[in-house]
Order: structure tokens, then sequence, then C-alpha cells
């Protein structure tokens, strides 16, 4: 039996076990947080839309979406605004170490050999691979080495020429992006009812120092939350940034996956 969704969890158990135990099924892993996104959207930004671009990968591929990870490693002032704002609710590092850990090696229980972890939270991505890492090794103990990881984070396929488009020459750097552009653009594009552009504060990008301060200076982070300004933020670059990033995303995991 065919499975009737890309999401694994809609699946009952035999399906999904006729799906993966053969090992030619990829697996999608997205990869979260719950963080402040502004005033103008909400604060699981960063879960709906690696979820939206793995299901569309998954779609092409012939793969399955793992249940996200709603939590995240621990929001950095410079990159997305600071893990004192409220609303952001974040894991230690051992903790997403520990539990993602635990998920591949699950997966691989399960007969799984092809996983991409799908990341949409900048912060996440060291953890990510000391999981792996560490994965692997307690894999290989148990005599399981064929079992191969993609990591990527969607943001990474948009090029220059994207950006040049996009941006008119004002790009700030992905790491002042944070509920910006890019982020609200997105979710105007996929998810409208959540954003309130009319509540968008606008703002210029951030400036901080080469170094940094524990604990933080909260004055350093706008107080908006944001790290450069969404005003420019509409559906039609929401778009272009769907089929820049998606196109990416399938063109790697059919290279590395086949």
């Amino acid at each position: 039996m065919l499975p009737t969704s890309s999401f694994a969890a809609e699946l009952t158990w035999p399906v999904y076990h006729a799906a993966v135990r053969d090992g030619t099924t990829p697996i999608l892993i997205p990869i979260g947080s719950m963080e402040q996104h502004g005033h103008h959207m909400p604060l699981h930004v960063d879960v709906l839309l690696p979820t939206e671009f793995a299901r569309r990968a998954a779609k092409e591929i012939g793969a399955l979406v793992a249940p996200p990870f709603t939590y995240g490693y621990k929001s950095h002032q410079k990159s997305g605004g600071g893990n004192h704002l409220p609303g952001t609710t974040s894991l230690d590092g051992a903790t997403l170490v520990a539990a993602l850990r635990d998920v591949i090696k699950e997966f691989a229980r399960h007969g799984v050999r092809k996983i991409c972890l799908v990341n949409g939270h900048f912060e996440n991505s060291w953890f990510i691979i000391e999981a792996i890492d560490l994965a692997l090794r307690e894999l290989r103990w148990g005599r399981i080495d064929d079992v191969k990881i993609v990591v990527l984070s969607y943001w990474d396929f948009v090029d220059k020429d994207t950006i040049a488009k996009l941006y008119d020459g004002n790009f700030p750097g992905w790491d002042l992006e944070h509920g910006g552009v890019l982020e609200t653009s997105l979710m105007l594009a996929l998810y409208p009812d959540l954003v309130s552009l009319s509540d968008a504060i606008d703002v210029e990008p951030a400036e901080f120092p080469p170094y940094d301060v524990y604990p933080v200076k909260p004055e350093w982070t706008p107080p908006s939350g944001t790290l450069s300004s969404p005003k420019e933020a509409s559906v039609g670059k929401g778009q272009i940034l769907l089929d820049v990033c998606s196109k990416g995303i399938v063109s790697a995991l059919r290279t590395e996956f086949g």
C-alpha cells in the first residue's frame, strides 16, 4: 500500500513500515524553534517554513516528512534578537543534541538509510552536526554503517541573482534577516493569515560590535525584535523565494540520494 500522505506521522504503522523498511525512502526532518519574530509574525515561523520546504521536496523525490522539532537552540542576539525576548523558548544544546541523536537512531532502526535535516533556525546548526556525529558513531557500534545524512538550511539556496532582485542593493546579510524581508515574504506567500504587515515596525539594520557580552545587553537588540526591516516584504518576493529554494533543495537531494 502506498503512503496517502507525505507526513510520516499521518500514516498507519504498516504503511509506514512498508515505505521505509528497505532503506529507499528518505526521511526529511524539519528542525525549527519557538522564537519571537517581531510584532507582525508568530512564534513558530522557524517551524512552519522548514516543514513546508520539506513537504514540497518530499512530494518531488518520494520522501516522507517526520514531525518537526518545534524547539531549538537558544536565540543569539546577533542572529535572532536574543534569548531574553518574550516568547522565545529554547533548549540547552545538550538537550537538542541528545533528542536529535535519538531520533536519527530510531529512524535507522526502522530501516531508513537516507535522512535530510531541514533547518529553519540558524542557531541550531552546530548542534545538528554534533547530533549527527554521535548518532552515526553509535550506529556503527551496532554495525549499521550505511546511513547517509544531508543537512541543509533553505536560505542557503538563495543565489546572488535572487538577492539582487529582491533587495535592490540593500541586502543586510543573512545574520540580520531575522524577521525581515526573507521570512516575512515567505510567510506572506504561504500563511498570509498569520502575518500582519500593518503591525511590522520599520527599523534600520541592527548594528553590533565585533564581540559578544553575556549576559546580553538588551539595548543592542532593536525593540521590535527584528534585526532588519520587513516593510519591503511581499507575496511576489515570497513566491520567488519559494521557487528558488524548493528547486535547490530538490536538486541537492536528488544529487545525494539518487
